[in-house]
């Protein structure tokens, strides 16, 4: 796995951030562990506000929940934004936001849970009816969101979607598409297991770092040229 980035500080009076740049889950995903993501938050003590910034393929399912759970018990107005991906249990942790923003070249993905087991068929046939729980839990959750319509979540998670901002905005799994920003974090992102990714993601994963982060950048201001110019036209 590909080392990532998680820190956690105050910002003032009641407020923090969170960043969000690794996998979710120890051992075999190497990234955040509900644990450690729960007792960081603890130490914060009461908070008012908690920015979450996300950039994360995802990991391990029950790390996911557990996280977004935590950032719901906080009591605190929880912003979320969105730099780069939230993928898979990634988008879970995203829902937790009273408030979800996605960079204009920011991207989400939704899918159904996957698990690798060995046994005997009896051992398969129960691994397939709790997947199957944990599908509808996930499907529950992104509809909650105000907007979200649950069978046309149920079959994007079935194909394995990648949602542009503007896709997740039509969606209702976000509120607002921010300013575009530089993904050059993207370069620690692994998405060698996922079938559907977009074309242009993969070919900017497969450049060296420095280039993703030059090209992301330069791409992200030409974006926010051309946003600025349809602006003064209107």
């Amino acid at each position: 796995m590909k080392k990532g980035i998680y820190q956690i500080n105050a910002k003032g009076t009641k407020k923090a951030e969170v960043l969000i740049y690794e996998n979710i889950g120890e051992g075999w995903f190497g990234g955040l562990s509900a644990k450690r993501f729960a007792e960081d938050v603890k130490a914060l003590g009461p908070l008012d506000e908690l920015k979450v910034r996300i950039n994360s393929d995802g990991g391990n399912v029950f790390d996911g929940i557990a996280i977004y759970n935590t950032l719901v018990k906080t009591g605190a107005r929880i912003i979320v934004d969105i730099d780069g991906l939230a993928a898979s249990i990634a988008s879970i942790v995203a829902m937790a936001g009273d408030e979800i923003r996605i960079a204009h070249n920011g991207y989400m993905m939704i899918h159904d849970p996957w698990s690798v087991i060995g046994g005997t068929a009896d051992d398969f046939r129960q691994m397939a009816d709790t997947m199957d729980k944990i599908r509808d839990t996930l499907l529950q959750t992104y509809c909650k969101r105000e907007g979200a319509d649950e069978e046309t979540l149920s079959s994007m998670m079935s194909a394995e979607t990648w949602l542009t901002a503007q896709e997740a905005l039509e969606q209702g799994l976000v509120d607002t598409v921010s300013e575009p920003v530089a993904m050059a974090a993207l370069a620690s992102c692994e998405l060698k297991n996922f079938k559907n990714v977009p074309d242009a993601l993969a070919k900017a994963l497969k450049e060296p770092e420095g280039n993703v982060e030059r090209n992301l950048t330069r791409r992200a201001k030409l974006a926010a040229m051309g946003q600025a110019a349809r602006k003064s036209r209107s």
